[in-house]
């Protein structure tokens, strides 16, 4: 394949990754462009949370694999200075919600997903610096832990570079260049870039780029904010927490950090209408950050005596169905799409990556993801749900 050319759109986790797996495969040339720097949309602003405990077969094959993978990249860019904090992860969840979780457990021994159930009274014990709601119900997960943005986006970018990947920034894709009905390549101010197979990860911007080929995906993007604490004396002692009751998560940081991550279920979505769009334009209530620190003080108390040194606003995206969308898009042969990961994009980016790498190279995927087809989808219920606004409460909703 050493004449064929990938292009990649979207500098993100997900088509960095893509362009690592691709480079492994020896496909040809790998092109990546963005339009600012790369790793400057979601992905900085992303928790890095990962467990493997999904809802789906194919979301639970697909993030075991990222697990494993995520594991071998901490080795493998460890020089860059990387590394996957295996902290574990606990899912906590309330009666009401552990009884939609509970009839998962055979699929997960099915799958070969470990998972402990913890009661509240063994979570205390566990781990001393977490007081649970005497009904909460823990579902942990030992391979799970969290990825820190900041040391993952340089490494990985290093590592493809060295790779050969062309890594092209501050470049905007205007336009798709047409044979047909098949994409060959993009447009852009610096000229046309020809290819083979043209991988779109763009995430939040998926509306206003895939429109360009009158391709309608049913997306919706809400604002999220996390926020890092100033170092605590004693650091606390936690696994990485999904705390689906209390609307959000918590982990450790760096030096002795906390983060914490919140939905603001009310929330209409968000609509990005232009490339030009950045998120350092997107705003939140100041007040917030307090109110979810008093939120979260009732499952860590020492949280109450923190102060905040870090507030990152960004977006997440949900298909309308909660599932991610991967794969390629039939009616338009060469164009691969991989979005829509809810707030599970990092979780997912290292077997993303491979995944979409398989579709370009062989055709097919080592794992069954045809739930997350882009061609899944009746049109016309795209285009009505697209055309709908509704609020973070009523999607579909996935925590990483």
């Amino acid at each position: 394949m050493q004449s064929s050319t990938a292009l990649i759109l979207g500098g993100g986790v997900t088509g960095l990754s893509t362009a690592y797996h691709l480079a492994r495969k020896k496909f040809g040339k790998v092109i990546l462009v963005d339009k600012g720097p790369v790793g400057d949309g979601s992905s900085s602003r992303a928790a890095g949370i990962i467990t493997g405990l999904l809802w789906s077969e194919p979301g639970v094959l697909a993030r075991k694999k990222s697990l494993s993978l995520y594991r071998e990249l901490s080795e493998e860019l460890s020089p860059y200075g990387y590394r996957f904090n295996d902290v574990q992860c606990l899912n906590l969840f309330d009666p009401q919600s552990w009884k939609d979780r509970e009839v998962l457990l055979p699929l997960y021994k099915r799958l070969g997903a470990p998972f402990e159930i913890l009661t509240s009274a063994e979570i205390r014990k566990r781990w001393p610096d977490l007081t649970p709601r005497e009904d909460f119900i823990g579902l942990l997960d030992p391979l799970g832990g969290y990825s820190e943005p900041n040391e993952y986006i340089p490494a990985i970018t290093q590592k493809i570079r060295e790779m050969g990947v062309e890594i092209r920034e501050n470049e905007t894709v205007t336009d798709f260049i047409m044979k047909g009905d098949c994409v060959t390549g993009v447009k852009t101010p610096k000229g046309v870039i020809e290819a083979d197979a043209v991988i779109c990860t763009v995430y939040a911007w998926t509306h206003t780029l895939i429109g360009k080929v009158g391709l309608q995906l049913p997306v919706k993007a809400f604002v999220h904010q996390r926020y890092v604490t100033h170092p605590m004396t004693p650091p606390l002692r936690i696994p990485a927490i999904n705390a689906n009751p209390l609307g959000g998560y918590i982990r450790p940081a760096h030096d002795g950090r906390m983060l914490m991550g919140y939905e603001t279920a009310e929330r209409e979505e968000y609509r990005v209408t232009s490339s030009d769009f950045h998120m350092s334009s997107l705003t939140v209530d100041p007040v917030l950050k307090d109110n979810h620190k008093k939120t979260f003080t009732t499952l860590a108390p020492a949280m109450a005596n923190t102060t905040w040194e870090i507030e990152k606003i960004g977006l997440l995206t949900f298909a309308m169905d909660g599932e991610p969308i991967l794969g390629p898009i039939g009616k338009i042969p060469g164009f691969y799409v991989g979005v829509a990961f809810h707030s599970g994009g990092f979780a997912y980016n290292p077997v993303a990556g491979l995944l979409l790498a398989e579709y370009v190279v062989d055709g097919k995927t080592s794992i069954d993801i045809r739930a997350f087809s882009p061609d899944r989808f009746d049109a016309k219920e795209a285009a009505e749900y697209n055309a709908s606004t509704v609020q973070q409460k009523d999607v579909v909703r996935r925590r990483h």
